[in-house]
């Protein structure tokens, strides 16, 4: 057959396809019950194929492959209907919260910050129903109309700005084009607001806020991380990981995903070398200065709720390697949210870590990998599942869940215990060391904040960090050969207590570090290190971990449709430490 033919015989079966497509995704819209938005959407996709048309006339054209150009335009049609089709026809899911939204008439239990408060924190019931009608509708008139901070309330005090502003809730409305849509992925429900678990876990946050200046390498020996060891420990449903059914100094504040218990505290991704072209990146981080907390007084907590942000931001501390929880707060509060990963990828790269066993170029006589499956793809699926699982988490934060925040908890509890107002606040929390040690401090039960502002205008549940963390995690994991052991690349380093120069790792379980825990272990630091700055929850970084790794893998198995190489897949461990194959 000529070219000319082929190309002609081509853009028929094109137009064809165009015209059955459109009956059928019509029909299957109105199926969907989204018929008025898929119609629109279809006529204009139709539109567009109209105008621009397949060529029918013959072409010569130069270049080579085995595929002439309307047999690649058909090929890529068919690759990206499979997916579309492989998405569309998955398990059906069923989104549920905690129910604490159904429960509370005065929203206790509900994300409510940057709308209107009562002298003792409830959001103003008009305000809520402002912003539930928004999200209801989707309009983004709507969300205009939204009533924001507390007209009625005085204003905030001298020199404090009001950012009457919410963070991007209709990003929890985005589709997407690759992936499964924002959708279709499960957060499983937060812990109720009057239940032991999410007494448990205010309970750690108070401890993350009172050992923020300790050194993580002292808490062996330090007396105030053996109160916090012993008062968790005592809690009846504190789900945080364990040796012996006990908290112990070795498990205080980390995830339990596997490698994050072993080693330094901190993934040795944040002090290894990062060599960036033809610069280095320095692994010193600015830090805030020690011994400062905020909206510890009930006056600052309320205009915070409010959305009043004071007009600085904390106090500098210096340039430090990362060695308490105060650093990585702050780290954390100012990261490019692929940050971390990036640079472990850097780190990788130049250590000569190893690719998965299942790229096929391991074994290639004649190739190396670059735009598929090498350096330059990795480095930039970073950020594009970074985008995905922003989408992802924000439809969970805004349309599901809306947990308040720990900040919001604390709040709740200086007002039970000081006679304001009974909430249903389970005794775990009311009794702990954890909170009496606030009062002692600051003669308040408030949570003591890292951040001036406290925590960021959008819910808590799940996290935007951890759910990026999960899905660049699972890239490199699904890239790098990470059963190898951490040793074999480099000697593991900690940093000094002044975090001026770091030493190496003198722990007896150096020998357990492998790359597949230094990575679960830097996607658990980022996440829980906005716990320890008191803006997030432990739930919230473990479950977000899950759904970003969720976000990673569909992208990963779309990629594998678009590929020519012939490889089996990439094998990896989940955080659950099951193995899966993309």
């Amino acid at each position: 057959m000529r070219a000319g033919n082929e190309s002609r015989n081509d853009g028929k079966e094109i137009e064809s396809i165009g015209r059955l497509d459109r009956r059928g995704f019509l029909g299957g819209a109105a199926g969907l019950g989204a018929a008025s938005v898929l119609v629109g959407a279809s006529v204009r996709a139709q539109e567009t194929r109209t105008a621009i048309g397949p060529s029918t006339a013959p072409c010569d054209d130069d270049a080579i492959g085995p595929l002439k150009p309307q047999k690649r335009r058909l090929r890529a049609f068919h690759v990206r209907r499979e997916a579309a089709l492989e998405h569309l026809h998955a398990k059906r899911v069923c989104h549920q919260n905690n129910g604490d939204d159904d429960l509370y008439a005065d929203r206790r239990g509900s994300y409510s910050k940057g709308l209107q408060h009562d002298a003792m924190g409830e959001v103003v019931p008009a305000s809520y129903a402002s912003m539930i009608a928004a999200l209801k509708s989707g309009e983004p008139a709507d969300f205009e109309a939204i009533l924001l901070g507390n007209p009625g309330g005085g204003g905030p005090p001298a020199g404090i700005t009001p950012v009457h502003r919410m963070i991007n809730p209709q990003a929890g409305l985005a589709f997407d084009m690759e992936g499964a849509d924002p959708h279709d992925l499960l957060l499983a429900p937060a812990p109720a607001f009057k239940s032991a678990w999410q007494a448990g876990e205010i309970v750690e946050n108070y401890w993350m806020a009172h050992l923020r200046d300790v050194p993580f390498r002292r808490y062996a020996t330090d007396v105030l991380a053996a109160a916090a060891v012993a008062d968790l420990s005592a809690l009846s449903d504190f789900r945080g990981p364990k040796e012996g059914g006990v908290v112990t100094p070795q498990t205080l504040f980390r995830e339990g995903f596997p490698g994050c218990t072993v080693g330094p505290y901190l993934s040795q991704f944040f002090y290894l070398p990062q060599p960036f072209g033809a610069q280095d990146i320095d692994p010193r981080a600015h830090t805030a200065a020690p011994g400062i907390d905020y909206l510890c007084s009930q006056a600052e907590w309320l205009h915070a709720q409010d959305g009043h942000n004071p007009p600085s931001g904390v106090l500098p501390g210096g340039l430090v390697f990362l060695r308490n929880g105060r650093d990585l707060g702050q780290w954390v509060h100012v990261d490019v949210l692929f940050q971390a990963y990036f640079q472990a990828f850097l780190a990788l790269s130049a250590l000569g870590v190893p690719a998965n066993p299942g790229n096929p170029y391991n074994g290639s006589a004649s190739q190396v990998p670059f735009g598929t499956m090498g350096g330059p793809n990795v480095a930039a699926v970073l950020c594009e599942v970074s985008t995905r699982a922003l989408k992802a988490v924000w439809f969970q934060k805004w349309f599901v869940h809306r947990r308040l925040r720990p900040e919001v908890m604390g709040g709740r509890i200086h007002v039970h215990l000081t006679g304001q107002k009974a909430y249903d606040i389970h005794p775990d929390a009311l009794g702990s060391d954890g909170v009496a040690e606030a009062f002692s401090r600051f003669g308040t039960y408030f949570l003591p904040m890292a951040f001036p502002e406290g925590s960021p205008a959008h819910p808590a549940y799940g996290a935007g960090h951890a759910t990026v963390a999960g899905a660049c995690v699972t890239v490199l994991k699904a890239l790098f050969d990470c059963d190898r052991a951490a040793t074999e690349f480099f000697t593991p380093l900690e940093p000094t207590d002044d975090g001026s120069t770091t030493v190496p790792y003198g722990g007896g379980d150096v020998g357990a570090m492998t790359i597949e825990g230094e990575l679960n272990k830097l996607g658990a630091n980022v996440a829980i290190g906005r716990n320890q700055a008191g803006v997030h929850w432990r739930t919230d970084g473990t479950e977000s971990m899950r759904l970003g790794e969720e976000v990673a893998i569909h992208v990963l198995r779309d990629h594998k449709g678009t590929f020519n190489e012939d490889y089996p897949g990439f094998s990896f461990r989940r955080f659950d430490g099951t193995p899966v194959t993309v």
